[in-house]
């Protein structure tokens, strides 16, 4: 493992991809917490704007595939320069991780700051947007509470026969209301 202590926390201002390439590859604005945000090159499939990764800068140490230490250099990819380099969970020793999926850290750490020595366990979406528990009836229940209590045929009938009554009086009236106006 690559020696982590130079390594930023940046969020990803904007997204622009590009294609013919012959990879899909992103160019990303990305905010490290100094006056001037850097354009990083990636192929990584999961970052989006406003996205929090953890990003090698320029001038970091990275261990390349051949398992060998390297400065990470300003360079360009696919004629498009790159000023560092998404991390990957691997290269932040967090264990197995996604080759190529950028690690994504909680809204708490800021841009610039240090990652996690260790993975952030982050809250499910699900209990984020929970709303609190609310003791609220539920309407069928009043509705079956009403019919409980005309328990026998010539009680329902006389409900039915009152609920008829008071149709027909609201209709009435209406149709007073509307000769009234006319």
């Amino acid at each position: 493992m690559a020696d982590t202590t130079q390594y930023k926390v940046g969020v990803v201002l904007s997204v622009t991809e590009k294609k013919g390439c012959g990879r899909p590859l992103k160019s990303c604005i990305v905010n490290v917490g100094e006056d001037k945000p850097i354009n990083v090159v990636t192929s990584a499939s999961n970052v989006r704007g406003g996205s929090r990764i953890v990003i090698a800068p320029v001038g970091s140490k990275i261990i390349n595939e051949e398992g060998e230490e390297q400065v990470l250099k300003r360079t360009a990819v696919s004629g498009i320069m790159s000023e560092g380099m998404f991390c990957d969970a691997r290269m932040l020793g967090w264990g197995d991780g996604s080759n190529g999926v950028a690690a994504q850290v909680p809204e708490n750490y800021k841009p610039g700051m240090s990652p996690p020595k260790e993975k952030p366990v982050q809250k499910k979406k699900e209990e984020e947007n929970r709303l609190p528990a609310v003791e609220v009836e539920p309407l069928f229940e009043k509705k079956l509470t009403k019919l409980n209590l005309a328990r026998t045929k010539e009680e329902k009938k006389k409900l039915a026969e009152e609920k008829r009554r008071a149709r027909k009086a609201a209709k009435e009236a209406k149709k007073a209301a509307e000769e009234s106006r006319s």
